[in-house]
């Protein structure tokens, strides 16, 4: 009798739950010139963390401090990076892999599972004015002064006005092409993690935290399921 119970007893004994791992979602901004992988795990040593890139690929492992479990990240790029140049940022909030592009565009995926069938935006800088000699021969009577000519020029386009979505667009391009590379990075992270509806220049406070969408006022923000 003393044996069924105890049979019993251990039939009824309710095993611990065991909660699987919380998953962690890597975010992604650029530049100009580098494409940034923030991965959000926090304390953890730069001897936990092992980065491995080729020119189209980019390999992250890193153990978990708090617990036994590792992260892992194996991505095939969208676009080719200098691998060489590959580096990694570990502080208290989060893991930070910089990725050196191959050539000035515009990413439109991290990933080439992602990479859409059209060709990139390049990113150019503002363009250098060439210095143009003060006058040359010509058939009119008096030489054209052709220094006053580019600064006549140069006054008519800032002076134009612009409205609607062009002035928008020409603020938001004075700004960036302006900007020190803090405020670039915050313009993208914030457009991109946001889905177009915000844009900030202030990288101390973008870089703490991910962005949240803010549609305009009666307007609900869905998001969109690949």
């Amino acid at each position: 009798m003393a044996s069924n119970e105890q049979t019993q007893s251990e039939t009824s004994e309710v095993k611990p739950v065991v909660n699987p791992p919380k998953k962690i979602n890597h975010t992604w901004y650029q530049s100009e010139t580098c494409v940034y992988v923030v991965i959000p795990i926090r304390n953890v040593q730069r001897d936990q963390v092992h980065v491995e890139s080729t020119e189209n690929t980019l390999s992250v492992n890193i153990k978990l401090p708090s617990s036994n479990s590792e992260y892992n990240l194996e991505l095939d790029l969208a676009y080719h990076v200098n691998s060489s140049r590959t580096d990694t940022k570990v502080n208290t909030a989060n893991v930070e892999v910089r990725l050196y592009k191959v050539d000035a565009i515009q990413w439109a995926s991290l990933d080439s599972q992602h990479k859409p069938n059209a060709p990139p935006v390049i990113m150019n800088r503002a363009p250098t004015v060439q210095s143009v000699p003060p006058s040359y021969p010509s058939s009119s009577k008096k030489p054209k002064d052709w220094d006053k000519l580019e600064v006549e020029i140069k006054k008519e386009e800032k002076e134009e006005k612009l409205e609607g979505d062009a002035a928008l667009n020409q603020l938001f391009q004075q700004i960036y092409r302006d900007g020190s590379d803090e405020q670039r990075r915050a313009m993208n992270k914030s457009f991109m993690e946001s889905g177009g509806t915000v844009l900030s220049t202030n990288w101390d406070d973008i870089a703490k935290k991910k962005t949240e969408c803010k549609p305009p006022d009666g307007m609900e923000w869905k998001p969109y399921d690949s």
